[in-house]
This record gives C-alpha cells, structure tokens and sequence, in this order.
C-alpha cells in the first residue's frame, strides 16, 4: 500500500462522523464513514467486474462529491485515473475511447446512450451515498485481456493519474503522476499553506485539472479537512457558498477574482454574507494579476490573496508567497523544489535577469509518457515559461517561450485550433494566438485570411462560430476573429506568431 492510499483509508477510518465532502449546489454534507462505505462498495463492483492494477479508467465528468470517490477507488485498485473535459465534443470523446483501451468508463448521462449504440461498451449501474446512481461502462475486451496479467502489489512509482497539457504542436503530451509524485506533491502543498483539519476548502476549478486534484482535494484530505464542491464557478453563488461551508480557503484563477469584481450580483452578497466570511486567503495561479486588481480586490472583500506558480508537470506548485510575508506581483519562493533561471543554457545566478525558468523535486516528473527529451536537462524540468528570480529569492513569470495560449487557467494549443479552422472550404489560411483580455489573460484569436471571393466577413465570422462550437471545447473556441490580407512569415514560409501579434497589438485591433 502506498503512502497515498495509506493516508486516504486512514483519514476515513479515523471519526466517521466527521463530515468531509459538500455539495456546493444543495449544502448536503456527507461524512468520512458514508465516503468509505461508497469507496468500499464501488471497488468490490469493478473487482468484480476484473478492474485492477494497471487498467486505465477514463472520466468525463461534472465536477461532484462522487468524483473524490471514484478517484480513490482507482487509485486503491492500482488502476490508472484518466480525466478529461466533461466538455470534450462527441467526436473527440468517441476517438478518445477508440484509441485506448478503457478498462471502465464513466461519462455523463448523455453521452451513455450513443456510445453504447456505437460500441460494445457495457452498462453498469450503482446507487452510492455520494451519487443517487451513476451509470458507467465496461470494456469486455479490456477486462478479458487483463483477467491474468495484474499484480496486487501497489508500489509508490505506479502511475495513478494521466493528465494531459497541450503541445505547441498541438498534440497533448501526456503527463504521468504516480502514487508518490502526487503524494509529495500535496504534502507540501499542505505544508506550505498551513493547513490542518479545521481548514476547509471550496473546488472550483474543473476536477481534471491538477489543481482541483492535488491543490485543493488531495491537499486538504492530507491535512485532514474539509472539501466543498461546486459543479462550476459561479460568481453570483460564491460567497453564499464560502459562507454556508464555512470556507478557509479557495484556490482560483486571476480570472475568478476579475469577476467577483465586476459582477454586482457577487458584490450584493458579498455584503449579505460578510459577517459569516472567515476566508484566510485566495490561492491565485495560471498568471500574475495586475498589481492594482490584487490590492482593489483585498480592500474590497478583506480577503488575502496569495500568487503562486505551478504546472501539471510538478504535481501542482513549483512557489507561493509565504503567508507572513508576501511580495506582490511575484510568484512567491520555492517551496520544497529547486528552482533555476537558465540563459542561453547556463544557469543565472545575478537577480533580476530573465530566462527560462527550470525545476527539479521530489515532486516533478522525470519525462513525459511519450518522451521529450528537448524538456529536461540533467534532471531538470525545463518549463518553457520565462522569469527571473529578485535580490530576495522572490520569482517573477514574465511570459512563456512556448506559443502556448493561457485563457482563464486553460492552455491552448495553436495548432489544434489551426487544424479545426483549416477544415474549412473559404478560409485560405488561418492561424491563432493569444491577445491580451483584461479578464481572462489571454483571448483565443483567429487570424483568418479568406479564399477571394468566397464569403463576406461577416458571414464568414457566423460561419467560423458554428462550425468551431462543435468541434473544440468551449475554453478552445475563437474568442476573436480578424480578417487579414496576409501574415508575416519566415523563410521557410511559416507564419512568425509574435511578429503576428506585435502588428495586430500596434493597431490596436479591438472587440471580435
């Protein structure tokens, strides 16, 4: 038994009446003895239905209290946990599935039906404490070839979690965590946040991410605590819901705070509430808020707000702000990781310069499921992000080498959104980057130049809009869409994306 799965059935084990797990959306608590039961009784159904060691099990779901559950099941099993967007479009969800074999696969209840009448996917059913019923599917032909070939032994270095972070190239590289790099992983996030078992946490964030999984869900049951679990953020809801939980605190993303400034309906409740408010701060990652919002933001709503820097690759965080003494606008210091500014392949040791910034821990992968090399050197993770640490050991992200678009916390790859646009029969080229967004940090846009004579721009815009509805997740979509006459380009004939950008951000081309 691994150190992770030890910490998990122990936690259950100790006080079963203790509560553990909210439903954001109807305040309903279930408590540490009702999630062992539903753990327990899921893990004999897929026992005996020949799920185990090494299966992988895909999950494509809404954000609830079943979802910790199912995570635990897998990991206890020795299987593999595969999340992904409970947004992926069908025909990426059926190509998923068609490409790996899924031992089990739970989606959502719309989706159950067509899949089955596509596949020999198997129904199964089962009524839990944390779910009235769930209906999952079964792989016969995964099972069969898997009956004979599983070791009951869980080690630390099994995988337990496949995540997968978009490639500039625009196919995702697929990060494997094992029982110890998420274990370590939220061990010192715990420990560098303070936590213990009278904090609880409110998960906003999609839980196929790593930051619902490691930052706030395996943290806080490491420590003991509490989770409250929303389906999706809602800014209208959010201080009802920090209230009614009694929330310590909430990992979210700078474009969570932006709303809750501007929404008026977030503001009117804030005042409802604010005498059964006790957050002790907000944990704000995926990109720097401008100095100004952060201090408006904590004068506003008296809540701290804490910056820090990770990635899926470190099993969440690289650095945060120490509680007692945060510098804002930086990215905080190391926590239990080692850090280095790299130019020009050496490492830079003056402050204050900026350069590639690298990591190495007991809690950073050492490749990626399908190798790259070009991302490691002599042990060191090579996150393709810029930055430079100051005179105090404080780390400052200035940007990305990789043509990577951060919108709100998702990343998007260029080139999948490219292909998509390409299928198209009046668009001559396209290419897509980031522009800035007050809101959500980076805006998904579409430079287009249309084939002579074939659509006008507006009936092109229409045309882009429906046909990328359905075939890219919805953080995937165009935000923007701009017609050009021609890109810069390379010698190669390759579109050169920052001289793109640069020439767009100097005409100031604005509104979609």
């Amino acid at each position: 038994m691994t150190k992770l799965i030890s910490a998990l059935t122990a936690e259950l084990a100790h006080d079963p009446s203790k509560a553990l797990f909210q439903d954001a959306q109807t305040g309903r608590w279930v408590n540490r003895g009702q999630v062992e039961e539903d753990v327990a009784r899921l893990k004999q159904r897929l026992v005996d239905n020949h799920i185990g060691k090494g299966d992988r099990v895909l999950i494509a779901l809404d954000n609830s209290i079943f979802y910790p559950v199912l995570m635990q099941v897998i990991w206890e099993l020795g299987a593999i946990a595969m999340p992904i967007a409970n947004t992926t479009p069908q025909a990426e969800l059926q190509n998923e599935i068609n490409t790996n074999h899924y031992a089990a696969i739970f989606v959502q209840e719309k989706a159950v039906t067509w899949l089955t009448q596509q596949t020999d996917l198997q129904k199964n059913y089962i009524a839990l404490n944390t779910i009235e019923e769930i209906t999952f599917l079964l792989n016969p032909r995964a099972q069969a070839a898997h009956k004979t070939a599983k070791r009951e032994v869980i080690e630390e270095d099994d995988l337990a979690l496949i995540l997968h972070t978009s490639g500039t190239t625009g196919k995702p590289k697929s990060v494997g965590l094992t029982h110890r790099l998420l274990y370590n992983g939220a061990r010192h996030d715990r420990d560098s946040h303070q936590m213990t078992a009278q904090d609880t946490t409110l998960i906003l964030m999609p839980m196929f991410h790593v930051n619902a999984q490691v930052m706030s869900l395996l943290q806080m049951r490491l420590a003991g605590g509490k989770v409250v679990i929303a389906k999706k953020f809602s800014a209208s809801h959010f201080w009802q819901q920090v209230a009614g939980g009694k929330v310590t605190w909430v990992s979210v993303v700078p474009t969570i705070i932006s709303i809750l400034m501007l929404n008026s309906q977030a503001m009117a409740q804030y005042q409802e509430y604010k005498q059964r408010i006790h957050l002790r701060f907000l944990r704000s990652s995926s990109f720097a808020l401008p100095l100004k919002k952060l201090t408006d933001f904590q004068k506003q709503f008296h809540t701290q707000i804490l910056e820090g820097y990770g990635m899926t690759e470190t099993a969440s965080q690289c650095t945060i702000n120490p509680l007692t003494a945060p510098k804002v606008g930086s990215a905080g210091k190391p926590f239990a990781t080692e850090l280095k500014i790299m130019t020009d392949s050496q490492t830079q040791t003056a402050p204050n310069v900026v350069g590639e910034i690298a990591v190495r821990g007991d809690h950073v992968i050492a490749d990626y499921l399908e190798s790259h090399p070009d991302s490691f050197k002599d042990g060191w993770f090579l996150t393709g992000d810029l930055g430079y640490l100051d005179e105090d050991g404080y780390l400052f992200v200035k940007g990305r080498k990789k043509e990577m678009i951060n919108r709100g916390g998702e990343k998007v790859a260029p080139a999948k959104v490219e292909n998509v646009l390409n299928e198209l029969p009046f668009i001559a080229q396209a290419a897509v980057i980031g522009l800035p967004d007050d809101l959500y940090g980076e805006e998904v846009t579409a430079v287009v130049i249309l084939k002579a004579s074939q659509y006008s721009a507006r009936l092109a815009r229409e045309e882009i809009t429906l046909y990328t509805k359905h075939r890219l997740a919805g953080f995937e979509r165009p935000t923007k869409i701009i017609f050009v006459d021609q890109f810069p380009l390379n010698t190669t004939g390759k579109v050169v994306r920052p001289k793109l950008r640069e020439q767009l951000l100097i005409a100031g081309v604005g509104g979609k």
